[in-house]
């Protein structure tokens, strides 16, 4: 009877012994002498190789000598006791297939380190590499943890349109989409590109959210999420921004921002737990790195907390919450505020927070996750609940350490009559929106939701700090590569 394969993270597992196995993988590192032979094996199951131990009496010299880093092998043996420190187990080989070769002198993920700029440039094959194996298996056990939490609670996967007429973020900065000629698109009498003659009849884009067609859904099944790509055509060329990337979006009916609130932050001291329960080796790992990779910079420059700490900050920590309004005078009042400091000095109210303010109410004010709320209208969103003031709305944004803000959020304006009067404000077309009215026009309820970037997340989780190299097929201004 054949023997089925095994994965490595099983075998390195295994309790029995002197058993026969048939593994297969792709080969890290080859050493060793005339005598005896050791590969490293992984096969991606697992940030850990399997060490097979080959014996030039048993394998042919030409097989040993096709074992090369990258080479795809087939490893049938025995699983034995480890005789080296740093595995339990090893495979004794007793035969070994070439899958698929690797020239060495081509294969560019030869055993040494390589810098993420180089990878980033190979995103084809950096998946092979230890760090970004650990990655993209942490970005699946989080996926799996997004879709459990909301399960677990009740909520519908609810599936938004890509391809979408509404810009819900005001921002103007789409992706069009369009099979009209581009050289020659038909035109209406004043000159402009007939639309009406396009694929659906009218002007379309890539969505930059889910939130409103969210909306529609939570205010007939009661509670949902959206989980999937968006895209901005921002000209961006940072550490934080992509053109397409992943968000992770609940709209609850009959939540209040309270609701919202508490809500967020389950979600995310939930998100950190699984990590810290499921994704134990790779984070070891990324911790290691990290270390590795800031132990040559100025104290100053490193992180307060290592990795593992990180997410132990978040569930541990009830996070702060205060208003906008409050925020805005402790770091009008702060030092570096006062010493000018902050590239962006604070001046007072409404000013739009960046970065570097949103991290000192964390991690030298506060010391905990905050929870900033009541912002100013003129800087938020026209779905967002108007306060009693007049001035500001039920918005509330969710700051981490060394991130800044990673949930944006609110209760929504529920009232017909204060809705389209913000619209008017901002000069947002009734007509345009008359959908999202309707659910305003019939059976109306107090309804909140708020926006979680899964890619911002995977930095808080991975401890890497440019997004490129959290998603696998980074889009982002001029590269669109695969």
């Amino acid at each position: 009877m054949k023997t089925q394969r095994t994965k490595i993270a099983s075998l390195l597992k295994a309790t029995a012994l002197d058993v026969d196995i048939l593994a297969k993988g792709w080969v890290r590192t080859k050493r060793g002498n005339k005598h005896v032979s050791f590969i490293a094996l992984n096969d991606g199951s697992s940030i850990h190789s399997i060490q097979v131990v080959a014996d030039p009496s048993v394998i042919s010299e030409d097989v040993l000598k096709g074992i090369t880093t990258g080479a795809s092998i087939s490893v049938e043996g025995k699983l034995v006791a480890s005789q080296g420190a740093g595995q339990n187990v090893e495979i004794t080989a007793t035969a070994i297939e070439i899958i698929g070769s690797a020239d060495p002198e081509k294969y560019p993920l030869q055993p040494k380190k390589h810098s993420l700029e180089f990878l980033r440039e190979i995103a084809h094959l950096r998946p092979r590499t230890n760090t970004f194996g650990a990655i993209f298996r942490m970005r699946h056990a989080m996926s799996y943890a997004v879709h459990k939490f909301f399960n677990d609670k009740g909520f519908y996967y609810w599936h938004t349109p890509f391809v979408t007429g509404s810009d819900a973020e005001g921002a103007g900065e789409m992706f069009r989409v369009s099979t009209l000629d581009p050289i020659n698109p038909p035109l209406t009498e004043d000159g402009k590109v007939d639309y009406s003659q396009d694929f659906f009849g009218k002007e379309t884009n890539l969505t930059v959210s889910g939130q409103l067609e969210g909306e529609l859904g939570a205010l007939a099944l009661g509670e949902i999420y959206t989980f999937g790509p968006t895209f901005r055509a921002e000209n961006s060329n940072t550490t934080r921004h992509l053109s397409e990337f992943w968000m992770i979006e609940p709209e609850m009916a009959f939540y209040d921002l309270k609701d919202n609130m508490d809500l967020a932050e389950e979600f995310l001291q939930f998100l950190c737990q699984y990590a810290l329960d499921n994704c134990a080796d790779d984070l070891a790992f990324l911790e290691q790195r990290l270390l590795d990779e800031e132990k040559n910079k100025p104290q100053v420059e490193r992180s307060p907390m290592t990795l593992t700490e990180k997410l132990q900050f978040i569930i541990d920590n009830p996070f702060e919450r205060l208003t906008y309004t409050e925020a805005i005078q402790i770091l009008k009042n702060s030092k570096p505020n006062k010493k000018g400091k902050f590239q962006f000095p604070v001046e007072g109210w409404g000013t739009d927070l960046q970065s570097e303010h949103e991290r000192f109410l964390v991690e030298k004010h506060f010391k905990k996750p905050v929870i900033l709320t009541d912002y100013p209208k003129d800087i938020k969103a026209f779905y967002m609940r108007m306060n009693e003031d007049g001035n500001t709305v039920g918005a509330m944004d969710i700051l981490f350490p060394g991130i800044g803000e990673i949930v944006g959020g609110s209760q929504r304006e529920e009232r017909l009559e204060v809705l389209t009067s913000r619209m008017a404000e901002m000069g947002i077309p009734e007509e345009e929106m008359d959908w999202y009215l309707d659910t305003r026009r019939f059976g109306t309820a107090p309804h909140s939701g708020f926006g979680l970037g899964f890619e911002r997340l995977m930095i808080f989780v991975t401890g890497l700090s440019n997004i490129r190299d959290v998603i696998p097929f980074p889009r982002t201004p001029g590269s669109a590569a695969f």
